[in-house]
């Protein structure tokens, strides 16, 4: 679920924090992909027919299809992403998949009914609802990634947690996800439709933690308790208020301990044991694997060990696995190649300003005539 309303909120209070931009942008950035996310979103954007892609033996592959080409075309734009997948998520988080269980069960019963009534449009919307990424999903795109020569990190809670914490200690660029808790997780910068966008002609955006709490006039921890106001998948949120009212009470009171000793009990009700401040120190210091500690290595592609997972085993073309192959070995060469091309031009230009500086300080002694001596 991530955090309610939030994107809206910063389009309303923050708009200069979000830009947008196209992908070949990214160029020589890492990126800490949110997995369980990005699988999700192949699970249900990989479709044939209204249901999820099948092999011959009528094993799901969408997921891996989703996985293979989409990578491909970030690492073609010169993107070097990581993929982070989640633990076990955290024992406040129980109630929300509680609610997102309930919620399966609902869709499950109306899809049962648009089947019986030829209703195809409900059919395939009930669907969608009823798509859960499992552990075999998480494990064969592991394997993927493995072959592919693209590094992967198994987190030991919660992904977006993980991927922020690579993103404050310098390991990569930014955060990729659709789940605006990478903000409130500390995510300095976060990419929302990195692995999509151009299957749904949209830009990628990019949202910047500094603009957003500036904007905001928030420290973090203000902004932690603003996420937490707005509706969190840690625990329940005051009801009856909406995104326009918990900023003018974060702004005014700065926290939540003093919001509640503000607050009008009779017109908003406080959940019962509400455990606001053991969702703040969740957002504080989430559990982590210590990015120093991780060792994020990008190798050539296996082909011949991807023809034989994806072609042999999950059934799909020859031809287009060791292309893809052949393209995943072109680009990681051209992107080293580029990064010496940027070093080189700086360097170059450095040397340039240099020399424009000595030939301001030292004039020549005739017209037209220069200051320095040949070389010999």
């Amino acid at each position: 679920m991530g955090i309610q309303g939030l994107t809206k909120l910063l389009g309303d209070y923050a708009p200069t924090s979000m830009k947008e931009n196209e992908i070949k942008n990214y160029f020589g950035r890492k990126v800490a992909i949110d997995a369980s996310m990005s699988i999700y979103q192949f699970l249900i954007a990989v479709r044939q027919d209204g249901s999820q892609l099948t092999n011959e033996d009528g094993e799901t592959t969408s997921h891996l299809m989703g996985m293979f080409y989409r990578t491909i075309r970030m690492v073609e734009n010169g993107i070097k992403p990581v993929y982070v997948f989640d633990g076990k998520p955290p024992e406040m988080k129980s109630g929300e998949l509680a609610k997102r269980k309930e919620k399966r069960d609902e869709a499950q019963k109306e899809l049962e009914k648009a089947e019986e009534a030829g209703d195809n449009e409900n059919v395939d919307k009930f669907s969608k609802r009823l798509v859960k990424v499992t552990k075999e999903h998480n494990n064969e795109c592991k394997q993927l990634l493995q072959l592919m020569g693209i590094p992967f990190v198994e987190a030991p809670c919660e992904a977006e947690a993980q991927c922020a914490a690579l993103v404050k200690a310098g390991k990569v660029f930014a955060t990729g996800t659709e789940d605006m808790d990478s903000l409130t997780f500390g995510s300095t910068v976060v990419l929302r439709h990195l692995t999509f966008s151009e299957a749904r002609k949209m830009p990628i955006k990019e949202y910047n933690l500094g603009k957003i709490l500036e904007e905001l006039n928030l420290t973090h921890d203000e902004f932690i308790d603003l996420c937490i106001l707005l509706g969190c998948d840690y625990c329940d949120s005051i009801k009856g208020i909406g995104p326009k009212r918990a900023m003018e009470l974060i702004r005014q009171y700065r926290n939540i301990d003093e919001i509640i000793k503000h607050l009008d009990k009779k017109k908003y009700t406080i959940p019962e044991d509400w455990m606001y401040k053991e969702a703040r120190r969740l957002f504080q210091e989430p559990e982590v694997a210590d990015p120093e500690k991780l060792d994020l290595k990008w190798t050539d592609p296996d082909e011949d060990g991807l023809v034989e997972f994806m072609v042999n085993q999950k059934s799909f073309n020859e031809e287009r696995i060791r292309n893809g192959a052949k393209k995943l070995l072109k680009s990681r060469q051209g992107t080293m190649q580029g990064r010496m091309d940027s070093f080189f031009s700086v360097l170059s230009s450095s040397k340039t300003t240099k020399r424009k500086a000595e030939e301001t300080k030292t004039p020549a002694k005739k017209k037209g005539k220069t200051p320095f001596k040949k070389a010999k």
